[in-house]
């Protein structure tokens, strides 16, 4: 691989995929976008993508799609940034214009790895953690809230220079990272989207207003517990978040100062994250799924595989799937739910 003659489909048109491909045709790479719908495809072509936030302000047209056709050719690299619950349809829809020696990275949030290699066939996957914030204001205007860094690593360790090649490229957007434990940054992302954004949506207060009470302060603490007790049955090194997040650290003594410290740090996390409100609170407001399965429901089935007692990431998925179904509304109340007895 070499990045000047690679060609690149990005799919996906929201935050993360739309500013990824604005910044890599801007800094002059071959790179079009499947977009979702028509319209959204047509005004990119015509209009471009309006880009705002901390990297400036300006606009990129680039060819678009909102369905794969024979006209989008042969890709070298195909980065893939749809919604974890779209993910699966656009990867069989895209695979057929993956070059033979092409690889497929995964933006989602959440560990979709291993279910896109069951598409693609072993060894095509990039797993990646977006370590930087992105929105979008309505289509084609796409705003960067944050910066950060990309870490990028094939599932099973290795690194060769496809995958360094794939770094030079996403570096024109942020700094990227090299990991020979991608699992393991994936799964520390995937306990913080765990706690923060299920509960979020479940009970539809900011991180901030939820952290000051006791009670979901004590429930996050089990998210993060039943995850790590997952992860070493898993053989997953889980990695430290944000590079100071230690969760072996919060979840491994027990005792009156142990618990002290957990609730002192789930009130630090309150404070510095007060204002944020659940991306899938956003979903279920909109009439769409959540991401759920690919969170608490990543942890709990992995929980039943191995044995391994998870009932509060179980009775997240299950709340969160009765307010997809309209069976519950979006409350506080929710967690007066009888299997949150033993938080009170």
């Amino acid at each position: 691989m070499k990045t000047g003659d690679l060609s690149i489909l990005v799919v996906g048109a929201g935050g993360i995929g739309g500013i990824t491909a604005a910044i890599l045709k801007r800094a002059g790479y071959d790179v079009g976008i499947i977009a979702k719908y028509p319209e959204y495809a047509s005004m990119i072509e015509q209009q471009g993508l309006s880009i705002t936030g901390v990297k400036g302000t300006f606009s990129q047209k680039m060819k678009a799609w909102s369905t794969a056709v024979p006209g989008i050719g042969m890709k070298d690299l195909i980065l893939h940034a749809t919604k974890a619950t779209d993910m699966v349809t656009a990867a069989k829809e895209v695979l057929p214009f993956l070059k033979d020696d092409g690889l497929m990275v995964s933006l989602q949030n959440g560990i979709c790895e291993d279910e896109l290699a069951g598409i693609t066939g072993p060894g095509r996957i990039v797993g990646c953690v977006v370590a930087w914030g992105a929105t979008m204001n309505g289509a084609g205007n796409l705003y960067m809230s944050s910066t950060g860094e990309f870490i990028i690593g094939y599932p099973d360790g290795h690194v060769d220079e496809k995958l360094e090649t794939i770094a030079e490229i996403l570096s024109s957007v942020m700094p990227v990272k090299i990991s020979v434990n991608i699992m393991g940054h994936l799964y520390a992302k995937l306990i913080v989207n765990s706690c923060i954004t299920l509960p979020g949506a479940i009970s539809g207060l900011h991180v901030g207003e939820m952290l000051k009470k006791k009670k979901i302060r004590k429930i996050f603490i089990e998210i993060m517990k039943e995850a790590m007790a997952v992860s070493e049955k898993m053989g997953i090194k889980v990695e430290k978040f944000g590079k100071r997040l230690d969760f072996y650290k919060v979840v491994r003594k027990e005792g009156f100062f142990a618990d002290l410290k957990r609730h002192v740090l789930m009130r630090i996390i309150g404070f510095k994250y007060r204002r944020l409100r659940s991306s899938s609170l956003q979903s279920l407001e909109r009439g769409k799924p959540t991401e759920v399965d690919y969170f608490n429901g990543y942890i709990a089935a992995n929980a039943r595989k191995y044995n391994v007692p998870a009932p509060v990431n179980e009775s997240i998925v299950r709340l969160i799937h009765e307010i997809e179904s309209g069976k519950r509304k979006i409350t506080f109340d929710n967690f007066n739910d009888p299997s949150f007895d033993s938080f009170n």
